[in-house]
């Protein structure tokens, strides 16, 4: 059975998407469409040391549009100051229109960057 990879891409308030999943070539997948963004805000803690930069998350989009309890730091920002929590916690409160296959709601691995600048102009 041959595949084809998809791949979006969608930045957002400083909030990038990527949703990719391999996908049958019998199948025609809509990948989800973020519907309620939550951006990862500042601990005082990390305001206060004027840490800057990006935490890389991965999750599933579960049938129902929620995001699923198991969200994974994949690349680190701080864990001293808690931004990196921060992210975990904005990104499961983020709701999708599910990704269907064929019209039927299913999940779907997505990356999701959550953004901490000083600057907001980033």
């Amino acid at each position: 059975m041959r595949s084809a990879s998809l791949a979006l891409a969608v930045l957002i308030l400083g909030v990038t998407i990527a949703i990719g999943q391999e996908i049958p070539s019998s199948g025609a997948l809509t990948p989800p469409q973020p519907i309620k963004i939550v951006k990862a805000v500042y601990t005082p803690q990390g305001r206060a040391a004027r840490i800057e930069g990006v935490v890389v998350l991965e999750a599933i989009v579960l049938p129902d549009g929620s995001v699923g309890d198991d969200v994974k730091v994949t690349r680190s920002l701080d864990t001293k100051y808690g931004l990196d929590e921060q992210a975990v916690k904005a990104t499961k409160q983020w709701t999708f229109k599910p990704a269907t296959r064929d019209g039927k709601p299913v999940a779907c691995p997505v990356a999701i960057e959550q953004s901490f600048y000083l600057n907001s102009t980033k």
